[in-house]
């Protein structure tokens, strides 16, 4: 298991001092349940702060989602798996990576986006939006190791596109599962079921279904 930490520096400005409070408070309370207060005060600046920059709450939803996906994609662009030269291993590798990534309580290795957009997907047009290219951000990062797979191993019926929505789907489904869980039995159940994606896709590709996970 990789420790759980901060894929940012230190925040400085007040403005990220308030989407670091954002990332913390919507992954443990969710974004309804937040209110600007409460943003404040975990962020440390005045309520006149927070409305310099951001107009409204929902304002400050949409660029936390932005935040997040800026700073996941430089830390997974960074990921070991890259490095290796079997594009099935690297399709392979960045779901060890992401089992490995799974560890303590929930609001620690859950997605910002994907909690946000649970709640406003119907209220919000904005941060479904945002929460939307996040969580497609993700997806299109895989494409071409997957399609390079598929081209390698003779996969066909299906696109590479697809495929990388459906390990985003099952992921994010882990962590709506470990919700259901008393803490010292979410991470295990969000790692149990990327077991499984692990297993499907090394069957798809044809590698050695005996191996297990890093």
């Amino acid at each position: 298991m990789i420790p759980n930490r901060p894929f940012r520096p230190a925040p400085v400005t007040a403005r990220d001092k308030l989407l670091e409070a954002a990332v913390k408070l919507v992954r443990t309370n969710g974004y309804a349940a937040t209110s600007v207060d409460e943003l404040c005060r975990e962020a440390g600046v005045t309520k006149g702060a927070f409305f310099h920059h951001f107009p409204t709450k929902e304002a400050l939803g949409v660029a936390s989602a932005e935040y997040w996906s800026a700073s996941t994609s430089g830390f997974f662009a960074a990921a070991p798996y890259h490095h290796h030269a079997d594009p099935v291993d690297r399709v392979l590798g960045y779901i060890d990576f992401r089992v490995a990534l799974i560890g303590g309580p929930v609001e620690g290795f859950s997605c910002v986006a994907g909690t946000m957009v649970q709640e406003a997907f119907r209220s919000s047009a904005a941060i479904r939006v945002a929460c939307e290219a996040s969580i497609m951000g993700n997806c299109a990062a895989l494409e071409d190791d997957i399609a390079q797979a598929m081209a390698q191993r003779g996969v066909t019926g299906t696109s590479a596109a697809s495929f990388a929505r459906h390990i985003q789907a099952v992921i994010q489904g882990s962590f709506v599962l470990a919700k259901t869980q008393e803490p010292a039995e979410a991470a295990e159940l969000a790692r149990e079921q990327l077991g499984h994606l692990r297993r499907y896709f090394a069957m798809l590709f044809k590698e050695d279904t005996e191996e297990t996970m890093q």
